[in-house]
C-alpha cells in the first residue's frame, strides 16, 4: 500500500486547492490556462516524498515523449493542449497509481473517475481555477507546497464515491473503499482520507472545502462515470455494481404457512379439536333429550304392562354372574404357543436352576470377553458426525485438497463484573498489560516438543503470525499507548483499519477485535475485546499436529492463570483453544458416576422392599416379626440388579467384538434404560408368581414357576420385541454417538429379557425353595423355625407356607374396589376421552414450536470454562465464520467454463458462480452471506492485465500486452492457462503487486498439470454473525441452497464448506428422519401387537395410545425447551418402546382376561367393560408399582446430574415419558379398550379343566369378601 500512499501524495497537489483562505500570495491569479503547482522541488526530509513547486505560471505544451506517457496513463483526451505538469510528475503519478489500479481496475467507472481526478489535479491547464496553495516551506530558494485546497463539486464527488463504494478487492475479501478511502461512508470522508498528511499517506495536507470564497475559483465541472454507465466501456460487473445485477428469485421458506400468527398445523389441530368438541356437545345434548323423551314414553307403557320379573329371567343368576356371560370362549393359537413355550422354558429353568445359572454366566462371560476390544471414541467430529453424511465427505474432500481448516485460539476480555454493570474494557493500563500478556504467549514453549507460536502460526505474507488483536492498532508497542491520546488512536484505526495494519498486512476490522459498543458507536466504549491466534492445522496423527496440540496445552494453562490476573483488574477472561472442546466434552461424561451409583442403590432398595411386600403384610410382620427374615427379597433384588449389569456388559462386549466403538455417554445412560426396563419385568414376574402360589399351593415350585412365566412371558415378549426394535431403529441415525448408543441399548435390553426369563427364573425358584424351607434371606444356611406355619400338602407331606389367608395390597384393593369402577363409569369415560384428546391436540399444536439444534453449552459440564466463552462469543463477536464454495473437477481452462465462474468481465455469465454469491450477499437476512467473494479467477485475470506492470512480467515485459481485453477473448486457455495460473498462485502478495496469489489463493486452487485442469478450487466468503443454533442451522441450509442454485445454473459440481457444517448436516433431514423412524416404530408396534394380541382393533387402540404418548412428549419438549436433534430423536424412539411396555400388559390382560379376576366383576360390568376392569384389577398394580414407580425413581435421580445434556435431553424427556405413558396406560387405555377393544380370547392358564377350576375356586375362597359382589351402576 506504500504506492497508494505515494499516489495520494502526488495527487495531493491536485486536491489541495479546496481549503478556505481569504487571501493567499502563493496562487495570486486564478484564471483559465494558469497553473497553481508544477514540477518537484524536493522533500521535507531525507526519506520524504517529493513535494510540488509553487508555480502560478501559464500552462505549457509538453514535449512528445511526455505527451505520449501522459496519454498512456490518463487517456486520449490529453492528446492536445497545454498542461501544468512535467514528465517527472507523470512518472511519479503512474508509479503511485499502479497499486490503486490493481485495487479498482475491475470496475472501469471507478478507475476512470479515480484517474480522471488525479490526472486533472496534476496536469489540468486550468489548475488555478480549482487549486489554491495555502502553505509552503522554503528549501534551497524553492517554495515547496505543504498544504493546498482543491474544489470538487458535490456532483463529481458523490458520483466518484458511488462508482467505487461497492467495488470489491478479492484477495482480502474486502471493499476497495476500505483501502483507497479508509472505509469512507460518503465522498467527503473519502476525500478527507486521501488528503490527510500522514506517514505512508499524503506528504502534504490537502483540504476539500464544500464552499470557497476565493475570487475567480470554483469547483471544476465534470460528469463522473456511473458503475452502470450507458457506455459499456465503463460499465462495471455485478460484483462491483449492484445496479447491473440480475434479480434472484425470491426464497420461499419452508414452514412459512401461517394462519395469522399460528402455524398451519397448530391452527388445524386446534380447529379440528374444537369442531369435534362442539359436535360431541351437540350430540350429548341430543342424547340427553332423547333419553328423557324415551324415559317418559317408557313410564307410560309401564302402566299398561306387568313389570314383575318371571322366574325364568332370574334363573341365570343362580349359577353365574353377568360378566361371565361375555367371557371369551375362543382361544388364540399364537398366544397358546407362546404360553406353552414360556411354560416349558420356565419349567426347565426351575427344574435345573444350577445348570441354567451356570450356562447364563458362561454366555455372559463369553460375550463380555469382547471388552478386550473395547474402544472409546472421543473425537467430537467422529462422535457427532455421520461418516456417510454429505458434510463429512465434503469435509474430507476439503481437507485432502486444501488442508485442514486453521486452528484458532481465542480469548474474550470483558468488563461486566462491576457493581455498576458493564463498562469499557479498554484503558491505557489494560492495553499495556495486555501487550505484555501477548508477549508472554509468544514466548510460550510446548512442554513436550518445545515449539513456540512462531513455529506453529499461520504466516500468509512472510514471517508475521496472524494475531487478530487490538494491540495491532498500537503496533504491538506499549510505548505507543499514550494515556491521553490512546482513544483517538483507537477511533482512527477503527474508522480506517488500512492505516493501522498489523504485521501480517491484512486490515483489521474493529468488529473482529471489539464488541459491545453498538449503542454508542464509539470503539473506546467497547465492553469486550477479543484476541485470536491462528495456527496452521495438519492431518490427524501427524507430528505437526502433535506439536500444535502440545503448544495449545501450554497456552491453556497460561490463560487459566491469566483469569486470576484479569479478575484482580476487575475484568473477566474467557477463552477456548482448539483442544478445549474435545477435552470438555469428554470430561462431562465423567462427572456423573455418583449419580449412576445412587440410582442403582435406590432402584435396588426399592426392588427389595417392594418385591418383599408382595407376600409380607404389616399384619404378618406384627404377628410374627421373624417372617421378615424369610419373606425378604433382598437377594432377589440383588440378582435382578446383577442381571441388568450382566446384560449391559454382555451388550458392550458383543458389539466390541464387532468393532463398534463405544462412547462415554453409553456408560451413563444405558444403565438407566436397562435398569428401568429390567426391574419392571422382575416385578411382573414376581407378582404373577405370588398369585400362582395362592391359587395353586399344592403344585411343586417348578409347576408354579411354569404357570407364572407362561402367563407373563407373552407380555414380556411383546414389550421386549417392541423395545428392542424401537431402540435398534436408532441405528438409522447417522450420528455415531447416537447410533452406537441405540445399538448398545437394543442389545442390552434384548439380552436382559433373555436373562430374565432364564437366569432370573432360576434364581426365583431357588428363592422360593428357600422361603418354603423357612431359611433366612441372604443367609440361606440359617433356618428361621419361628417363622414356620405347618400345613399339610396335598401329597401328605408337611411343608412351610405363608399364604394361609393372603391380603391384597392397599394399592390392589384401591384399584379393584375404587379406581377401576370409577374409571369405567360412562360419564368418567366421556370426560377422559375429551381430556386426553385435548392434550393430544395441544401436543400437535406445539409441534411447530420445537426448535432444532444442540447447543454446545449443553454438551459440556456446567462448570466448564467454555460456558462463559460461548456466551461471550454469541454476545460480543460481530463477525461470522468463513464459508467456501468448493468446485470439483471442472475444466476451467476452457473459455465456456471460465465464463461460468468469473464475474468482472462483460462476457461472464450473468448467473455465474461469483455473480450469484454477490447477489446473495445483498440479501443477508435470508442468505446469511455477508462478505464479498474472493474469486481467484477474476483476480488471476486482473493479475495478468498488462496495465499492472509489477505483477505478471516475462522477459521484463508485461504479460499479454496487446492481447488482454474485457471480453476474455485474449485470455489464456489450455496448457497456457495452467502455466500462468501456476505462476499466479506462486506470486508473492506485496505492496508492489497486492494481486499476487500466494497469500490469498496459494491453497485455494489445486492445479492438475498432467491433465491441464483444476481438480478443485474454492471461492471464499463469510457468513453474517451467527448467534444461535437457529442461525447456524439456517446458515447451513442457505449455503446448501445457494450451492444447488449455482450447480443448476452453471452445471458445475459445487458444495459449500464451513468448519461447523459437519455438526449441522443432521438438521437438513432431522424432521423427515424423525417422522420416518417414529412412523416405522409405530408401524412395527401395530404389526407385533396384531400378531401377539390377535386383534387388529386392540392393536390399533394400543398403537393410537402410543402415538398420543409420543405426540404429548413432543409437545412437552416444546414447553420444556428441549430441541430436536439426534439425541432427542433417539430418546423419542426409546420413548416409543417404553410406552409400549406401559401398555402391553394392560392390553394383553384385556385380550386374555384372567377367569379368576373376571368372575369377581360380578354383575357390575359386561362385555369390554368387564375385561377392562379385569385388566386393571389384574395387572394395574404391577404396572404402577413395577413400571411407573421404578421409572420415576430412576429418572428423578437424573435431576441431580451435573451434565446439562442429561438434565435437558434425558431427565426432562424421560420425566415426560413416565407421566404421559403412565397416565395413558392406566387411565386412557382401559377406557379406549372398553370402547373400541377387540374380541377377547381364553387365557390358557385359566382354562385347565376341573383341576384348574377347583384351584380357581380355592383362590377365590381365600380372598376377602368385599363390596364388589353387589351390583352397581356405572
Amino acid at each position: 500500500m506504500a504506492k497508494l500512499a505515494q499516489l495520494v501524495a502526488t495527487c495531493a497537489l491536485f486536491l489541495a486547492g479546496l481549503g478556505s483562505v481569504a487571501a493567499d500570495p502563493y496562487t495570486p491569479k486564478h484564471e483559465a490556462g494558469r497553473c497553481a503547482i508544477r514540477g518537484h522541488c524536493g522533500s521535507k526530509s531525507l526519506f520524504g516524498s517529493q513535494l510540488p513547486c509553487v508555480d502560478n505560471g501559464l500552462a505549457e505544451d509538453p514535449d512528445d515523449e511526455v505527451r505520449e506517457r501522459l496519454v498512456d496513463l490518463c487517456g486520449p483526451k490529453w492528446k492536445t493542449g497545454p498542461v501544468c505538469c512535467l514528465g517527472e510528475q507523470v512518472d511519479a503519478m503512474k508509479k503511485s497509481m499502479s497499486t490503486a489500479f490493481q485495487i479498482i481496475a475491475s470496475c472501469p467507472a471507478c478507475k476512470e473517475n479515480f484517474y480522471n481526478m488525479f490526472c486533472t489535479f496534476t496536469c489540468s491547464p486550468d489548475q488555478s481555477l480549482f487549486v489554491n496553495v495555502t502553505k509552503t516551506v522554503e528549501k534551497k530558494d524553492k517554495l515547496l507546497v505543504t498544504e493546498l485546497d482543491q474544489l470538487i463539486s458535490s456532483e463529481y464527488g458523490t458520483g466518484f464515491y458511488d462508482s467505487c463504494k461497492d467495488v470489491k478487492f478479492g484477495p482480502t475479501n474486502s471493499r476497495a473503499m476500505d483501502l483507497i478511502g479508509g472505509g469512507a461512508s460518503n465522498y467527503t470522508q473519502m476525500l478527507a482520507f486521501l488528503g490527510k498528511e500522514r506517514f505512508g499517506g499524503s506528504p502534504f495536507q490537502m483540504n476539500f472545502p464544500t464552499e470557497y470564497k476565493e475570487p475567480g475559483m470554483g469547483a471544476r465541472q465534470a460528469t463522473p462515470k456511473r458503475c452502470n454507465d450507458d457506455d459499456p466501456a465503463f460499465r462495471c460487473a455485478c460484483v462491483d455494481c449492484p445496479a447491473v445485477c440480475p434479480t434472484l428469485p425470491d426464497i420461499v421458506e419452508s414452514g412459512s404457512c401461517h394462519v395469522g400468527k399460528l402455524p398451519c398445523l397448530s391452527f388445524a389441530s386446534i380447529l379440528s379439536y374444537s369442531v369435534l368438541l362442539a359436535a360431541f356437545a351437540v350430540a350429548l345434548v341430543g342424547h340427553v333429550a332423547w333419553r328423557r323423551h324415551a324415559k317418559r314414553r317408557s313410564e307410560r307403557l309401564q302402566l299398561l304392562t306387568d313389570v314383575a320379573p318371571s322366574d325364568d329371567e332370574d334363573e341365570g343368576d343362580l349359577t353365574q354372574n353377568g360378566a361371565m356371560f361375555d367371557r371369551p370362549q375362543k382361544s388364540y393359537i399364537v398366544n397358546t404357543w407362546c404360553d406353552a413355550a414360556f411354560s416349558r422354558l420356565g419349567h426347565v429353568a426351575a427344574r435345573f436352576p444350577a445348570i441354567t445359572i451356570f450356562t447364563s454366566f458362561i454366555a455372559v462371560i463369553v460375550l463380555s470377553m469382547g471388552w478386550l476390544h473395547f474402544e472409546i471414541e472421543q473425537d467430537p467430529a467422529r462422535l457427532w458426525v455421520s461418516p456417510t453424511s454429505a458434510a463429512a465427505k465434503e469435509k474430507a474432500f476439503f481437507d485432502d485438497n486444501f488442508g485442514p481448516f486453521y486452528r484458532a485460539e481465542k480469548i474474550f476480555l470483558v468488563n461486566d463484573t462491576g457493581p455498576s454493570g458493564p463498562g469499557p474494557v479498554l484503558s491505557s493500563d489494560t492495553l499495556t498489560w495486555w501487550m505484555g500478556v501477548e508477549q508472554s504467549v509468544r514466548n510460550l514453549h510446548g512442554p513436550k516438543y518445545g515449539q513456540t507460536l512462531q513455529d506453529l502460526c499461520l504466516k500468509p505474507t512472510g514471517d508475521a503470525c496472524v494475531v487478530q488483536t487490538v494491540s495491532a492498532y498500537f503496533y504491538d508497542d506499549p510505548d505507543a499507548v499514550d494515556p491521553d491520546t490512546w482513544k483517538d488512536t483507537l477511533r482512527l484505526c477503527a474508522k480506517s483499519p488500512v492505516e493501522c495494519r498489523p504485521e501480517y498486512g491484512q486490515p483489521l476490522e474493529p468488529n473482529m477485535i471489539l464488541g459491545g459498543y453498538s449503542e454508542s458507536g464509539d470503539p473506546a466504549d467497547a465492553i469486550a475485546m477479543t484476541v485470536t491466534w491462528v495456527l496452521n492445522n495438519h492431518a490427524e496423527g501427524t507430528p505437526e499436529l502433535d506439536r500444535a496440540m502440545d503448544w495449545e496445552e501450554a497456552m491453556k494453562d497460561r490463560i487459566l492463570q491469566l483469569q486470576d490476573e484479569a479478575k484482580d483488574r476487575g475484568l473477566r477472561l474467557s477463552f477456548s483453544t482448539e483442544i478445549s472442546l474435545e477435552q470438555e466434552l469428554n470430561k462431562s461424561t465423567n462427572t456423573d458416576a455418583k449419580i449412576i451409583v445412587i440410582s442403582y442403590i435406590i432402584m435396588f432398595l426399592y426392588a427389595s422392599i417392594a418385591l418383599g411386600s408382595t407376600t409380607l403384610s404389616v399384619r404378618d410382620f406384627l404377628r410374627n416379626p421373624a417372617i421378615t427374615l424369610v419373606e425378604s427379597k433382598f437377594t432377589l433384588g440383588v440378582a435382578g440388579i446383577l442381571i441388568v449389569l450382566m446384560s449391559i456388559t454382555s451388550s458392550i462386549g458383543l458389539f466390541s467384538w464387532a468393532g463398534l466403538r463405544a462412547t462415554l455417554i453409553i456408560v451413563d445412560v444405558i444403565p438407566f434404560i436397562v435398569l428401568a426396563v429390567g426391574v419392571d419385568n422382575i416385578f411382573l414376574i414376581v407378582h404373577e408368581f405370588e398369585r400362582v402360589n395362592v391359587s395353586h399351593p399344592d403344585e411343586v415350585v417348578e409347576v408354579r414357576i411354569s404357570k407364572a412365566l407362561g402367563r407373563m412371558g407373552p407380555s414380556i415378549l411383546f414389550s421386549a420385541i417392541t423395545e428392542t426394535i424401537s431402540f435398534a431403529l436408532g441405528a438409522f441415525v447417522g450420528m455415531p454417538a447416537v447410533r452406537n448408543f441405540a445399538i448398545y441399548a437394543a442389545g442390552a435390553v434384548f439380552i436382559n429379557a433373555i436373562l430374565q426369563v432364564t437366569m432370573f427364573i432360576s434364581v426365583l425358584t431357588l428363592n422360593q425353595i428357600r422361603v418354603e424351607d423357612s431359611r433366612a434371606d441372604c443367609f440361606p444356611c440359617i433356618q428361621v423355625k419361628s417363622a414356620r406355619v405347618h400345613l399339610t400338602n396335598g401329597n401328605g407331606l408337611q411343608g412351610a407356607r405363608f399364604y394361609e389367608a393372603p391380603e391384597e395390597s392397599m394399592l390392589q384393593q384401591f384399584i379393584r374396589k375404587t379406581y377401576a369402577p370409577w374409571l369405567l363409569g360412562k360419564k368418567v369415560k366421556t370426560t377422559i376421552v375429551v381430556i386426553f384428546l385435548g392434550v393430544f391436540a395441544a401436543g400437535i399444536a406445539l409441534i411447530p414450536e420445537i426448535e432444532l439444534g444442540l447447543d454446545q453449552r449443553v454438551a459440556i459440564p456446567d462448570d466448564s470454562y467454555l460456558i462463559p466463552y460461548f456466551n461471550d462469543l454469541y454476545d460480543y463477536f460481530d463477525a461470522g465464520p468463513p464459508v467456501y464454495f468448493v468446485t470439483r473437477e471442472f475444466n476451467v481452462t476452457q473459455r465456456e467454463h471460465q465464463m461460468e465462474v468469473c464475474a468482472r468481465y462483460n462476457t461472464c455469465q450473468q448467473m455465474s458462480l461469483t455473480n450469484i454469491l454477490e447477489q446473495e450477499r445483498k440479501r443477508t437476512n435470508v442468505s446469511y452471506i455477508a462478505s464479498p467473494t474472493a474469486s481467484w479467477i477474476d483476480d488471476f485475470f486482473q493479475w495478468i492485465n498488462p496495465a499492472n506492470e509489477d505483477c505478471c512480467v516475462e522477459n521484463r515485459k508485461p504479460c499479454f500486452a496487446g492481447r488482454y481485453n474485457a471480453t476474455l477473448a485474449g485470455m489464456p486457455e489450455g496448457d497456457e492457462f495452467v502455466r500462468y495460473l501456476t505462476k499466479f498462485l506462486n506470486a508473492p502478495t506485496d505492496d508492489r503487486c497486492p494481486l499476487g496469489g500466494r497469500a490469498s489463493y496459494g491453497s485455494a486452487v489445486v492445479v492438475d498439470s498432467e491433465r491441464d485442469t483444476v481438480a478443485a478450487s474454492h471461492f471464499r466468503t463469510a457468513h453474517s454473525p451467527l448467534r444461535s443454533q437457529e442461525d447456524f442451522i439456517h446458515a447451513y441450509a442457505s449455503a446448501r441452497r445457494i450451492a444447488n442454485d449455482i450447480s443448476a445454473s452453471t452445471g458445475l459440481d459445487v458444495f459449500p464448506y464451513s468448519v461447523f457444517y459437519v455438526f449441522f448436516d443432521q438438521y437438513a433431514s432431522i424432521v423427515s428422519l424423525t417422522g420416518a423412524l417414529l412412523g416405522s416404530a409405530v408401524g412395527m408396534i401395530f404389526v407385533v401387537a396384531t400378531i401377539l394380541l390377535g386383534s387388529i382393533l386392540t392393536a390399533a387402540v394400543v398403537t393410537a395410545t402410543v402415538i398420543m404418548v409420543i405426540v404429548d412428549i413432543i409437545g412437552a419438549m416444546a414447553v420444556m425447551g428441549v430441541s430436536l436433534n439426534a439425541v432427542s430423536l433417539v430418546n423419542l424412539i426409546i420413548c416409543v418402546g417404553i410406552a409400549v411396555e406401559f401398555c402391553a400388559h394392560i392390553a394383553r390382560a384385556f385380550m386374555f382376561p384372567s377367569r379368576t379376576f373376571m368372575e369377581r366383576a360380578k354383575n357390575r360390568f359386561r362385555g369390554r367393560d368387564a375385561r377392562a376392569w379385569t385388566a386393571l384389577a389384574n395387572v394395574g398394580g404391577s404396572v404402577f408399582s413395577g413400571i411407573t414407580v421404578t421409572k420415576i425413581l430412576g429418572v428423578t435421580v437424573l435431576a441431580f446430574t451435573r451434565s446439562k445434556i442429561f438434565e435437558i435431553y434425558y431427565f426432562r424427556v424421560w420425566l415426560a415419558l413416565v407421566i404421559f405413558a403412565a397416565t395413558h396406560a392406566l387411565v386412557f387405555l382401559p377406557v379406549a379398550l372398553s370402547l373400541a377393544g377387540g374380541e377377547g380370547y381364553v387365557d390358557p392358564e385359566s382354562d385347565g379343566g376341573l383341576e384348574e377350576d377347583l384351584a380357581t375356586r380355592r383362590y377365590r375362597a381365600l380372598l376377602p369378601d368385599d363390596d364388589s359382589d353387589s351390583e352397581g351402576e356405572y
